[in-house]
């Protein structure tokens, strides 16, 4: 029953999860968007004090379910290790804990975060790890099967699917997903939860409080048989059957060793009292104790710190894709205050990039912001009223705004190029920049005989509507540059 109780729970939270960064509905987003604010990491960055707590109680009570329940990339890898399971049994041994590598692993991660290097957070953090996977590899097919939909439908006068544009929004993300799924499905298909309980951060730092947990499987020596099933078929290798001992720093609290038991030798429920004889616990419970409050002592200080497509001009000519230019300073969403705010909380989810209606997020090619969401507009605009990137991001890195407060922030300012704007090459007249300005921040003056833009700084927000419909081909004669510091009109 706990195996199939627990089972249940996370594909529940796998196949939301999945919907979110899928964005298969905006509706998803409002209702189940919790599932990536109950997320370890993004909670302690967000400061969210509320869930971090439950975490914690909850690892305390149970063990640690969350990476076997809650963590969508510890239950993909149970996936991947239930499918090798199908062509070879009992194929796990127990092995001891690799401390060497666990815990520099865990200290160097918060030394990182603490200091703010990015890429961090970015390459290690198991939810972010997820999101990219589903966001740069399982995205496009699910766009692909939405547009053959799409395509059915209208061919029948029917219009309940919109075809979606299918593009590479990072040559980097892509490849950094499949480095990521092909190391996870090889460690998972080969040794089960060698990942999360060697490289992964969180599951370390959990695993220093489920050594307390008040409830654990444990062994009933008057049944257990020696038979070693519970070993062999534990993917965490936390099972010492010969010695009827389990390391609960690893054990995720699968269920599989209950299970696979045929003597009725295993219980997950309170340990008996007879095996807490204070000679044989002390010494370990004081050890444990001390690496708890080094890890709480190093998450706290973290905390307080820290498809192409060609398109047609009226059917009758191709238009010229457009090239990004080169900015001086990235722009970051309306919402993430700062480049600095942005690199302290973001940890590349793509949750927002999935979000984005209007294709304006792609992940940052640049070292100090790798993978963190960028705005470019060479395939739309950030229109004022939409504030999606800032109700589903669950660490902080985008707080929430409403489109009220969004038109007063100052994101970046427009800045004109004369050597592209098309009444000077071209002699003819435009205002295209003007005309679709939300704030009125750009007015056509006289330049040499003809109008051109002029750019009230003071105004501009940013959004880049000027930059996305200027018709000057392959770069645009008016482009937006980031502020480093968001600031109000």
């Amino acid at each position: 029953m706990l195996k199939k109780i627990r089972t249940t729970l996370a594909i529940v939270m796998l196949v939301l999860v999945t919907l979110l960064f899928l964005g298969v509905s905006w509706r998803i987003n409002l209702w189940f968007g919790f599932v990536a604010k109950i997320q370890f990491l993004p909670a302690v960055l967000s400061f969210n004090v509320a869930v971090i707590i439950l975490l914690l109680l909850l690892t305390l009570v149970f063990g640690r379910i969350y990476c076997s329940v809650i963590c969508p990339l510890g239950i993909m890898q149970d996936c991947f290790s239930w499918l090798h399971g199908k062509f070879k049994k009992d194929r796990f041994s127990y092995s001891p804990e690799k401390k060497w590598l666990r815990y520099p692993i865990l200290a160097i991660f918060v030394v990182l975060l603490i200091i703010g290097v990015a890429p961090a957070t970015t390459l290690l953090a198991p939810y972010s790890a997820y999101g990219r996977i589903v966001n740069s590899l399982f995205k496009p097919l699910y766009d692909l099967l939405n547009n053959a939909l799409a395509h059915f439908e209208a061919q029948h006068n029917l219009y309940n699917f919109s075809e979606a544009e299918i593009w590479m929004r990072s040559v980097t993300t892509f490849v950094v997903a499949i480095v990521t799924l092909v190391v996870l499905a090889v460690l998972a298909w080969r040794h089960g939860r060698t990942y999360c309980n060697t490289i992964c951060p969180v599951g370390t730092f959990l695993s220093f409080v489920s050594r307390f947990s008040i409830l654990r499987v444990h062994f009933d020596s008057d049944k257990c048989k020696q038979c070693g099933l519970c070993s062999k078929n534990c993917k965490a290798s936390a099972i010492d059957f010969k010695n009827m001992q389990i390391d609960y720093s690893r054990c995720v609290v699968c269920g599989d060793c209950l299970e696979k038991c045929n003597f009725d030798a295993l219980h997950y429920g309170r340990m008996p009292k007879v095996v807490a004889e204070p000679v044989q616990v002390d010494k370990p419970v004081d050890e444990s104790r001390r690496s708890f409050l080094i890890g709480a002592g190093i998450m706290t200080a973290a905390v307080a710190t820290a498809q192409s497509k060609v398109k047609v001009d009226g059917g009758l000519a191709a238009i010229e894709d457009k090239v990004a230019p080169e900015r001086k300073q990235l722009i970051t969403p309306p919402g993430s205050i700062s480049v600095q705010n942005m690199n302290n909380h973001c940890t590349a989810c793509q949750l927002c990039v999935s979000a984005c209606p209007n294709n304006v997020l792609r992940p940052s090619k640049g070292l100090s912001t790798f993978m963190q969401p960028e705005m470019s507009f060479e395939r739309g605009y950030c229109r004022p009223e939409c504030t999606r990137c800032s109700q589903v991001c669950p660490t902080g890195a985008i707080r929430p705004i409403t489109p009220e407060e969004k038109t007063e922030i100052h994101a970046g300012y427009a800045v004109w190029l004369k050597e592209n704007c098309l009444p000077l090459t071209d002699g003819v007249s435009c205002g295209n920049c003007a005309r679709h300005c939300p704030t009125g921040a750009i007015q056509m003056v006289d330049h040499e005989g003809v109008q051109v833009p002029s750019i009230d700084t003071t105004k501009c927000i940013g959004c880049g509507a000027c930059e996305n419909l200027c018709p000057a081909r392959p770069f645009s004669a008016i482009y937006v540059e980031g502020n480093i510091m968001h600031h109000l009109q």
